[in-house]
């Protein structure tokens, strides 16, 4: 329906566009007319013999609308050429206002398939790029070091990942699951203490990562390691570096469980 409604419009638009070019050909062979009919002396009662010997297209309709406009008249050279002065500038007025006229239409409709169709390509791809960037990086920097998970090269994927942070700055995941494979299939909770302690110490990490890792550090050093004093002294750290916030509540709140405060 809407591609009927498009070829419907655009078919009207040419046609006036042509009808529009018409009229400025008019314009111009009724400009001529007149310039004739001054040179020549022609007179209303001499159009007829003017229309039969002219070969000319736009001239033989000038002259058939002077006729018509003259019709009944009988006007001498003077009349005649005002005549035909006259009927250039009311068709070139005509031609003007339609010019006019098509070209708002045509700027309007242009408008609508802007906004109907290009707009919303052009705000998806902007959108696509926008938030589809962060994962298709994840994705390519990441897929090697899943790929070697999936080989059972441990040490390999650790790598990897260390390679994928190095070039993500701020994506605490790579680290993640670093620290995930040190601790859950290579069981070696102490290396994983020292990838959170090394990523604590040279990163600067967002509110909610810092802490991040500062929870997994003392849940790794109280039920991996058996030191709870470590772990009691990381929920303090927490309660001091961030105050006031949900991570200070959350230490608390574990330290109440340890029996602590």
């Amino acid at each position: 329906m809407k591609f009927i409604i498009h070829i419907v419009c655009l078919a009207i638009l040419g046609f006036g566009w042509m009808n529009h070019l018409s009229n400025k050909n008019s314009v111009t062979a009724v400009t001529e007319l007149s310039a004739t009919i001054n040179d020549q002396n022609i007179s209303s009662d001499m159009l007829p013999e003017l229309l039969k010997n002219t070969k000319d297209g736009s001239q033989k309709k000038a002259i058939k609308d002077l006729m018509e406009k003259l019709k009944g008249q009988e006007t001498d050279v003077e009349e005649t050429t005002e005549a035909a002065t006259a009927l250039a500038e009311d068709v070139d007025n005509s031609s003007t206002f339609m010019g006019i006229l098509l070209t708002f239409l045509t700027a309007g409709y242009a408008g609508i398939l802007f906004v109907m169709h290009i707009l919303p390509i052009l705000a998806h791809r902007a959108t696509h790029q926008i938030f589809d960037s962060g994962a298709q990086l994840e994705k390519d920097l990441m897929s090697d070091a899943r790929s070697k998970v999936a080989q059972g090269d441990y040490e390999g994927a650790i790598q990897a990942f260390r390679e994928a942070a190095e070039k993500d700055l701020g994506n605490r995941l790579p680290w993640v699951e670093v620290v995930k494979l040190q601790r859950e299939v290579l069981q070696v909770p102490a290396a994983a203490i020292e990838t959170i302690r090394e990523v604590l110490e040279k990163y600067t990490w967002q509110e909610s990562d810092a802490a991040y890792f500062l929870f997994r550090l003392a849940e790794l050093y109280d039920t991996d390691m058996g030191e709870r004093e470590n772990a009691i002294g990381i929920m303090q750290q927490v309660m001091q570096q961030f105050p006031e916030t949900r991570h200070s509540a959350n230490a608390r709140h574990k330290l109440h469980e340890w029996g602590v405060v």
